[in-house]
């Protein structure tokens, strides 16, 4: 007799937890694709444009609303998680926010792996959300720990920083470089010239990297890192770079070049000072009469220097980047002059700098 041995999920349970979250995004709108409003008479009306991909109105605020969904899915559809399942993620960030939303649309707990570092603001938008942090004395004992709470619980530790780039379909399925797109067709320049953005878990770049890619369009993907991430000096050297140190800007950078960063799809990498990241995003804030995040900052630095580049060589075109989170969620930090002076930072050379350029497209 041939030996048999069956598994049964409680397929029921599964197949209501994807309705769920599919009827989840359904009940939202695509994110807004804003307009930036660069200065009428600027450089002598040069033919270029800036929009701004606005991930802020997520249910959960940021653009780490589409990465929490598709690693929920990607996880029930691979049978790691069941009806009793803990789930446990190494972050203290908008991606722990956005899972601990799903979680508890599922019914599930949920616990983020944190540095004790962690702003207490951060820590109330995961609790609020009904997750639960977990804390670890330094940033890199995260990766760690959360297998281990996993393994502990028999939960799934669902790990963002090596499964974004797998989780999320990148060929479309309404993913971010799919919308955005979509959303540019009767633009004047409906295939943009660059799209920006920045690396967190690599996630975002690798989709949008590939879709480019797989679309055929001409486009080119230029990636922004902050101070003490690797992912820069991993691209620049073409080898592994580990730095130690954590990133001074939320939601993007990291001291190690994490699995989901795939450095084939990126054109151009741009390192930018943290005091330039802070200062654009002040700047940007007070165009728009609302405060976007650090990690805006770092987008729009890069995109502005494009910008400035295509002007001066007489390039018509347009430029995309991403509006990740609102600034609202660091008023007491990025937008506190003490805080950002405790912290050695000064923007005000950098301030300085857009302001030029806004008056005269000069970036130099």
């Amino acid at each position: 007799m041939d030996s048999v041995c069956e598994h049964t999920p409680d397929r029921a349970w599964l197949d209501n937890a994807v309705r769920l979250i599919e009827a989840d995004a359904r009940r939202s709108a695509d994110t807004h694709l804003l307009r930036y409003p660069l200065p009428s008479a600027w450089c002598g009306g040069a033919d270029v444009a800036l929009y701004l991909k606005d991930e802020t109105t997520h249910i959960t605020g940021s653009l780490k609303h589409r990465l929490a969904r598709s690693l929920l899915l990607y996880a029930l559809c691979n049978g790691w998680i069941g009806e009793h399942t803990t789930l446990v993620e190494a972050s203290s960030g908008s991606t722990a926010v956005s899972e601990a939303y799903f979680a508890a649309l599922l019914g599930l707990p949920f616990i983020a792996v944190v540095p004790k570092s962690t702003s207490s603001s951060k820590i109330a938008l995961i609790e609020s959300q009904g997750g639960r942090c977990h804390f670890v004395d330094n940033s890199g004992e995260v990766y760690a720990e959360a297998q281990r709470l996993a393994d502990e619980t028999g939960g799934h530790y669902l790990d963002q920083f090596t499964n974004a780039e797998r989780a999320t379909d990148w060929r479309g399925n309404n993913n971010i470089a799919e919308s955005i797109f979509s959303q540019m067709r009767a633009e004047e320049h409906p295939v943009p010239s660059w799209i920006v953005v920045g690396a967190g878990t690599g996630g975002t770049s690798a989709t949008i990297g590939r879709y480019i890619r797989y679309r055929r369009y001409a486009t080119r993907l230029c990636v922004v890192d902050p101070e003490n991430s690797a992912f820069f000096p991993s691209y620049q050297q073409g080898r592994d770079v580990v730095t130690g140190q954590s990133s001074r800007i939320e939601g993007i950078g990291r001291p190690r070049v994490e699995p989901s960063f795939v450095p084939g799809v990126v054109d151009r990498m741009v390192s930018v000072p943290d005091a330039a990241s802070i200062a654009a995003a002040r700047h940007v804030s007070g165009v728009l009469g609302r405060r976007v995040g650090p990690s805006t900052g770092t987008n729009m630095w890069g995109a502005f220097g494009l910008l400035a580049e295509m002007v001066a060589r007489g390039e018509s075109g347009s430029v995309v980047t991403l509006l990740a989170d609102s600034g609202d969620r660091y008023a007491d930090t990025y937008f506190d002059d003490e805080w950002v002076t405790s912290r050695g930072i000064d923007p005000s050379e950098a301030s300085e700098k857009l302001a030029a350029f806004e008056r005269s497209c000069s970036w130099s």
